[in-house]
């Protein structure tokens, strides 16, 4: 069983095309008509407007990820896909977080928010909204300990990443 969950990993994608209509379609069809699951996915225009790049998160054994790969990269509008899995990366992900709050329970969340490096982007009478930027791991911890306080709502953006020191996609 520990085997068969080491060879399905997640594999964390760079996927950089042109900023075109349809392209995030077609690449999500890709996927879809081959039978990938996509945990997580995240699109935004570069520096270059006529370039996006997509942070892409799926699973599968290293032969699934280089036959996405060689999918993908037959695309047309695909300029460059880079499997990160492995590699030194800066990964960051949001989360916005509404929690219960009654007026005695403030405090002990701002403790929360402050060792996490979150912070509070809404007050209401009974909740409080959590903004929280980190990996995967850390946002997943504050979710832990903000459950016993009775969490309302999360939104969290996908994965993005960026290679460590002077290496780029």
């Amino acid at each position: 069983m520990a085997s068969e969950r080491k060879s399905q990993q997640l594999h964390t994608l760079s996927v950089i095309v042109e900023n075109r209509p349809g392209v995030l379609a077609r690449i999500a069809g890709l996927f879809r008509r081959r039978g990938f699951n996509i945990e997580s996915l995240s699109v935004s225009t570069t520096d270059d407007p006529t370039i996006s790049r997509m942070t892409i998160v799926v699973g599968g054994d290293d032969a699934t990820i280089e036959q996405i790969t060689k999918h993908l990269n037959k695309l047309v509008d695909v300029i460059k896909v880079q499997d990160h899995t492995g590699e030194d990366v800066v990964e960051r992900e949001l989360a916005l977080i509404k929690v219960s709050c009654e007026p005695e329970q403030r405090n002990e969340i701002l403790n929360l928010v402050t060792i996490f490096r979150a912070s509070i982007v809404d007050v209401g009478a009974d909740t409080m909204m959590i903004e929280i930027t980190g990996t995967e791991d850390k946002i997943n911890a504050m979710l832990e300990l903000l459950r016993p306080y009775g969490i309302l709502e999360v939104a969290r953006a996908g994965k993005i990443i960026l290679a460590r020191g002077s290496k780029t996609t």
